[in-house]
């Protein structure tokens, strides 16, 4: 048993820090001025080399953060008086604060279980068959997070499945993907097949967790959806006066293809913890390790013991148990060490 006490994070991907690759074009960014407010030639360049890493001419916005991104994006799906469906445990759901809602001025969030985080397209069908009255917010978009809260990807067939039954109601498809990249990783996907060729109108695809300082792209698939959305940025203060320290770092990802490499490692990491903690007695993994999270079934002693020594890890995401993520700059020998902890805590009587 470990007896340093210190801090080892492994709560979420946010806590790592910027990844070389990130840092280094952000260096680059600042060694001379450019244009203000998404001018500068950092920013045009990201945005090309997103349209060139899916293959369309998508419609690019940068903004600060995750909630921005999905908030923003949703709200330009639809009026006030819609409703978007997700899943019970979507991020919008249960963890931003409302945004959703205030930015589109009302839109309710109407939700469905679903096995493994995600949602289905029956669950979808009985949420808009539901009630078609003027009471009932009339049901307008789909949203999906890929990969989902529990660490579960949706398969491109899955994908199609939705995108089928929202062209039958005549719904529009956002996806969440705050951890999109590890969905690529792990279905061995490009983003294009996961996204605009399998139906999906809007992304929310996030740097921040795949090793950036901080910084959302929200790619419009469907372009007459952007239809002003840079006012909506602005209104919302997410036009970011020096862009190109968003961008650069951006281009820093998608350049060297470390969005992937950040990625393939993430996933890597969290199938060795999940491999480590099955092979625990008392120790129950509580879904597939598909990307990059690991939840597990602990007893509370466990959990008790493996927080005095330091370990970081929530225990209120999805569904119960406790929650591992490894990012881009986990090591084996980390992982080793919590192992090492939590056999130990198993083991006092």
């Amino acid at each position: 048993m470990t007896s340093d006490c210190s801090p080892r994070y492994l709560a979420s991907d946010n806590t790592s820090g910027i990844c070389p690759e990130a840092l280094d074009y952000l260096i680059r960014a600042n060694a001379s001025d450019d244009l203000a407010y998404g001018n500068d030639a950092w920013t045009h360049r990201a945005a090309d080399r997103f349209r060139e890493l899916f293959d369309y001419d998508c419609d690019v916005f940068f903004v600060f953060n995750g909630t921005a991104a999905n908030s923003l994006s949703l709200a330009a799906l639809g009026q006030s008086y819609h409703s978007v469906i997700c899943h019970e445990l979507a991020h919008i759901e249960t963890d931003e604060c409302g945004g959703p809602e205030f930015f589109s001025n009302g839109s309710k969030l109407l939700t469905s279980p679903g096995e493994d985080g995600k949602l289905t397209p029956e669950g979808i069908e009985r949420l808009v068959v539901k009630r078609n009255d003027i009471h009932y917010p009339k049901p307008r978009v789909v949203s999906i997070t890929q990969a989902t809260e529990v660490g579960t990807v949706y398969s491109r067939e899955e994908l199609l499945a939705i995108r089928t039954v929202a062209d039958k109601y005549d719904l529009r498809v956002h996806m969440d993907g705050a951890r999109f990249a590890n969905a690529c990783s792990a279905l061995d996907a490009s983003p294009a097949e996961l996204t605009w060729q399998a139906g999906v109108d809007v992304l929310c695809f996030s740097g921040t967790k795949n090793g950036l300082p901080m910084g959302e792209a929200i790619l419009f698939f469907n372009k007459e959806l952007a239809e002003d959305f840079a006012y909506r940025c602005k209104q919302a203060g997410q036009l970011a006066s020096k862009m190109r320290f968003i961008a650069a770092p951006w281009l820093g990802l998608l350049e060297s293809g470390a969005w992937r490499r950040n990625a393939d490692h993430a996933n890597a990491m969290a199938r060795y913890l999940a491999d480590g903690l099955a092979s625990l007695p008392g120790a129950s993994l509580m879904f597939p390790t598909q990307a990059n999270s690991v939840f597990v079934s602990l007893p509370e002693p466990v959990i008790s013991q493996l927080r005095a020594q330091g370990w970081t890890f929530y225990t209120f995401i999805g569904a119960g148990g406790a929650r591992f993520v490894c990012s881009w700059n986990t090591t084996s020998e980390l992982l080793d060490q919590l192992l090492a902890d939590a056999r130990a805590a198993f083991e006092v009587p």
